[in-house]
């Protein structure tokens, strides 16, 4: 597993920063993709993916354990979408 002290630091390390600049671009990019999110946008990062918000509608359920019926509320989720370069490294 990857955290974002590694990834911040490997950007300091390859750009001549120092770790709280490396942390402080990670934690703004991440801000970035979250704020769009929360506003329904979609966010697109080139030869990475895509962000994407999706509604899910209000559904029923069965509780296992019961097997009474529920109701599982509407929800919005984020979704990402891998783009084509990053899928051809992952498959070489």
């Amino acid at each position: 597993m990857t955290t974002t002290n590694e990834i911040a630091d490997k950007i300091a390390a390859e750009h001549g920063l120092t770790k709280v600049q490396g942390k402080a671009i990670v934690e703004a990019v991440i801000a970035s993709i979250t704020s769009a999110a929360v506003a329904g946008n979609e966010t697109s990062l080139p030869g990475f993916g895509k962000f994407k918000v999706k509604t899910t509608p209000e559904r029923e359920a069965r509780n296992p354990s019961t097997g009474a019926t529920i109701k599982v509320a509407a929800a919005r989720k984020l979704s990402f979408q891998p783009a084509k370069a990053l899928k051809d490294a992952l498959n070489k």
